[in-house]
């Protein structure tokens, strides 16, 4: 029998359900999915447009073009930049986020980092008992119902769920012989899965990609599913929560035309916007900060620390030319791989653009790496990508390290820029601002000049591209402020804990709101060892259990 699918539609036309999902991303996809797969009527509302017949998305390499050409970006994203960054040189950093169905899931690296199991215990033992539900067994237990591993079901990894994660495909000769080098450099293991219960070492980089395609949130939990309750609204802005007798009751959205709509949810509304948009929506609904609140005109409704703990990964790129690393970054060789990819398959397109991971410890790691290895097999701009321009790079081929910062100490806050819900709000990480994150970030690339000396790798090394020898280790030192750069993982700004520092509470609901629950990377009391986008799609899986009570 044919599946009776999830109704697709642009603008206001449906305008109620039990459950409202605002923000069709990682975490707004899994959410309303599970919801609707469990026969509750959901509404899903999402800014952007469908991603059901984008190639650009749908293909896991064209992440490459599509971030460096402003043109096709614009298309797909959200142009969102930081604040001047007062101790990275007043730099406005670039800060890429989905608008389209499947979110930053559709934009992102399609990189399957679960993050360090201390991570989870972490977050539990800070709740106390109400944590439970976050430990690490628990969350791996949500993340084996998710997974559709190609390795199949282990005590720690999933088979037969909604996203299908696989290792890359085509690893080029230089990437494989950096994982060699990194691996007897640092004296770590080099890992077969780094995703299950031991992090540290060298390996692979997985995919949320199988058979050429991307696996969004959107293509894993709602396209081709049987989902007759689930109406997916596109195109249209969420303004404001409405929040009635300290419960909320619906949203207050704006269609293409202007025209403002309330869809009412009879259950609950869930706020899937991600880092950005789960506070900035909560804040035009009068929860937040009241002196940020009233100075804006809007009425108070609840006063919590929405905005506050902003913090994110950060790298420092170092290229390193090497021919076995294969390709170029030109506009033809991406072309010819495209049109392979579309007409027979096997294309280097079928893959994410990394390639190699490590996850390693500098002086200041604890109990668990402190750094994290992304490599990729092309040249990368430099210093930066600060500028909206497209970037010219190397054309040879070269081998990218990223010395990448994932436990940042600095911490800082997302804010209104005004009551206009169509206005960018002020996004200011306080980049550097603890020094502790500049020593990592300097360690890792002295770390990755060190691996670039082993004999299993320097032959095959004809120069140091970016920073370059010229470039002396002290001199890295003030280089990182300008180097440094985001890895887009926005996180905590929605906090969740039992004390008053927190938004919501283990079950995500927020405080002193009825009926309102938060359910994206905003939420992470403190961001995880990895990429972020696999917990994301957890938490979104996870607030689904916990309505569902399963």
């Amino acid at each position: 029998m044919p599946r009776s699918r999830a109704t697709v539609r642009s603008g206001a036309v449906v305008t109620e359900a039990e459950y409202v999902v605002v923000g069709g991303g990682s975490a707004g996809c899994a959410a309303a999915g599970r919801l609707a797969a469990a026969g509750k009527s959901v509404l899903l509302i999402e800014a952007g447009k469908s991603d059901a017949k984008n190639l650009m998305v749908n293909i896991p390499g064209m992440i490459g073009p599509m971030h460096a050409e402003p043109r096709l970006k614009r298309l797909v994203d959200w142009g969102f930049h930081t604040v001047p960054q007062r101790h990275a040189l007043e730099r406005e950093l670039p800060q890429p986020r989905g608008r389209i169905l499947g979110g930053s899931s559709a934009i992102n690296g399609v990189l399957w980092v679960r993050g360090n199991r201390a991570n989870y215990d972490s977050w539990a033992h800070e709740m106390g008992d109400a944590g439970n539900a976050w430990s690490a067994d628990s969350v791996n237990t949500a993340y084996k119902r998710i997974e559709d591993f190609e390795d199949g079901a282990t005590d720690y990894r999933g088979a037969g769920g909604p996203i299908k994660v696989t290792r890359h495909t085509q690893p080029t000769e230089a990437g494989r012989a950096f994982k060699e080098a990194a691996a007897q450099t640092l004296n770590v293991k080099v890992l077969a899965d780094y995703n299950a219960e031991e992090q540290e070492g060298l390996s692979v980089f997985q995919q949320s990609a199988s058979a050429g395609l991307r696996y969004s949130a959107a293509r894993g939990y709602l396209h081709n599913q049987d989902l007759p309750t689930l109406s997916v609204l596109v195109n249209l802005h969420a303004a404001r929560v409405v929040i009635e007798n300290d419960r909320a009751t619906g949203v207050e959205v704006i269609d293409a035309k202007g025209t403002r709509h309330v869809i009412r949810a009879t259950a609950e509304v869930i706020l899937s916007a991600g880092a950005f948009g789960s506070p900035q929506l909560l804040q035009l609904s009068g929860v937040g900060h009241p002196d940020e609140l009233t100075k804006l005109g809007i009425e108070v409704v609840a006063d919590l620390p929405v905005g506050d703990n902003l913090h994110d990964h950060m790298f420092v790129p170092t290229t390193w030319l090497m021919p076995t690393a294969l390709h170029h970054g030109t506009a033809p060789y991406f072309a010819r791989g495209f049109a392979k990819e579309v007409t027979r398959g096997g294309s280097f397109l079928e893959n994410t653009v990394f390639e190699t991971v490590g996850f390693v410890r500098t002086s200041l790691a604890t109990d668990v790496p402190d750094l994290q290895l992304h490599v990729l097999p092309w040249a990368y701009p430099s210093p930066n990508q600060d500028a909206p321009i497209r970037h010219e790079v190397d054309k040879r081929s070269a081998l990218t390290v990223m010395s990448s910062l994932i436990y940042p100490k600095s911490r800082g806050t997302l804010r209104l820029r005004s009551a206009d819900p169509f206005a960018a709000p002020l996004i200011d990480f306080n980049y550097l601002s603890e020094p502790d994150d500049h020593t990592v970030l300097l360690e890792g690339v002295q770390m990755i000049r060190d691996i670039m000396e082993n004999p299993l790798i320097k032959a095959k090394v004809t120069g140091e591209l970016h920073p370059g020898t010229a470039i002396s280790a002290d001199q890295m030192k003030s280089e990182v402020r300008n180097r440094a750069t985001s890895i887009y993982h926005a996180v905590g700004s929605c906090r969740m804990g039992v004390d008053d520092r927190a938004v919501v509470g283990p079950d995500l609901t927020v405080h002193g709101v009825d009926g309102l629950r938060v359910a994206d990377a905003s939420i992470m009391p403190s961001i995880i060892g990895g990429n972020t986008n696999a917990p994301s799609v957890m938490i979104g899986d996870r607030v689904a259990e916990f309505i569902l009570g399963t």
